[in-house]
């Protein structure tokens, strides 16, 4: 791991900890640079989502680099490791902004991180993008807060509709949720009961389980007597799966069903056998187009280099790296140069640019932003003989 220069002045002054390392992804860099921060959650309860998109992150600062980078400027990117903590995400926003003089900032991961940072983006005026957060209205209000994401409500919705045109039995469902974490709790206990029950189909019990529970016997007996049709579950790929062989282990033959939470490749391995038929949503798909191919097969390769197995890339991934493209266009038709002097001008130029932006990446052409929020396609997967298959697509909605 290589430091930057910024790094080294905390590591100096006893300030650096493992999770709030500063580092740059392009070490010997420093004048006529394009400087974008990057936050990241790739230690602690969020690395295993989290630290794939890193490996996104910087293929793609390697592509635009390779060809020149932003207006004949290398970027020079400077990360900040959260440790999958949200205080951590506020004190990273005020560091890049404050002390390394970033441009615009890339991250933080989660919903839980960006819920604070983003206010640290918006006192100081930098552009923030986090990478995976879909909790609802997360940048309402915000000027300087967009997300290259689409949100857990609309997502699982266009999931239900699907279920119902295919026909599927969906008259009662139970929901399991991770109390613990925000995108999971507001996903399992606001989210999913209110388009459940829009959608015709009655909510038994909603079942809280924490991060770090290992014994998922109770709840799933909970829900044995329930024998509901649908079991909608709210959480990251591991405690999905803890809860689905639990379920199976004991009986259960009903449908499971998810939104973004878990939408990674990797459960089609995860899960095994007892995951076969299991529906959920996702804002990337890897057949799209040749470049959105092209992006999947580098990513799982280069992941793998780094000791990361993946099936394929999480829609977290290609939206972590076409939010770096996003950042580049922006930067480029503010016509900022990256001079220092300028920073708090060039900075808010960058912001007008995001006005009425239009980008066409792996995940989607001619994406337009309804308010702050990215207006993304749908792809509704299935686990289907241990393979990652699509059910049904939804096209984007339009923009006002």
């Amino acid at each position: 791991m290589t430091m930057s220069r910024t790094a080294s002045r905390f590591a100096a002054a006893g300030l650096v900890t493992a999770a709030g390392l500063l580092y740059s992804a392009a070490p010997g860099l420093a004048e006529g640079t394009i400087k974008i921060g990057n936050i990241v959650a790739a230690s602690g309860a969020l690395k295993g989502p989290g630290e794939p998109s890193v490996v996104a992150v910087d293929i793609a600062v390697e592509e635009i680099n390779a060809k020149g980078g932003i207006d004949g400027k290398p970027i020079e990117l400077i990360r900040y490791d959260t440790g999958s903590d949200p205080k951590q995400a506020s004190v990273a926003a005020r560091k890049l902004i404050q002390d390394d003089g970033v441009l615009a900032i890339v991250g933080p991961f989660s919903s839980g991180e960006a819920r604070i940072a983003l206010n640290d983006a918006e006192r100081l005026k930098t552009l923030m993008m986090p990478t995976s957060s879909s909790a609802p209205g997360l940048t309402e209000g915000k000027q300087y807060s967009y997300r290259l994401t689409e949100d857990e409500q609309k997502q699982f919705g266009r999931l239900l509709a699907a279920i119902k045109a295919k026909g599927m039995e969906a008259k009662t469902a139970d929901i399991v949720y991770i109390s613990d974490d925000v995108v999971s709790n507001v996903t399992g206990t606001k989210v999913y009961p209110a388009l459940l029950e829009q959608a015709g189909i009655e909510v038994g019990d909603s079942i809280p389980v924490q991060l770090k529970s290992f014994d998922m016997s109770a709840q799933a007996a909970k829900i044995l007597q329930d024998k509901p049709d649908l079991v909608a579950i709210a959480g990251l790929p591991d405690q999905a799966s803890k809860v689905i062989k639990e379920l199976r282990r004991q009986g259960f033959d009903g449908q499971f069903i998810g939104s973004q939470i878990f939408a990674d490749p990797n459960v089609a391995e995860l899960f095994g056998p007892e995951g076969d038929g299991t529906l959920l949503v996702a804002s990337f798909w890897k057949g799209r187009t040749p470049q959105s191919q092209a992006f999947n097969e580098k990513f799982v390769t280069e992941a793998e280099k780094r000791g990361i197995h993946k099936l394929g890339a999480h829609h977290s991934d290609a939206q972590a790296y076409d939010t770096v493209y996003l950042v580049k266009q922006a930067i480029e038709k503010a016509g900022v140069t990256g001079d220092p002097d300028k920073l708090a001008e060039e900075r808010q130029a960058v912001v007008d640019a995001m006005d009425g932006i239009r980008f066409s990446g792996i995940i989607g052409d001619d994406v337009c932003f309804a308010g702050h929020d990215a207006e993304l396609p749908a792809y509704v997967i299935q686990i289907k003989d241990g393979e990652w298959t699509k059910f049904d697509e939804v096209a984007a909605d339009p923009c006002d």
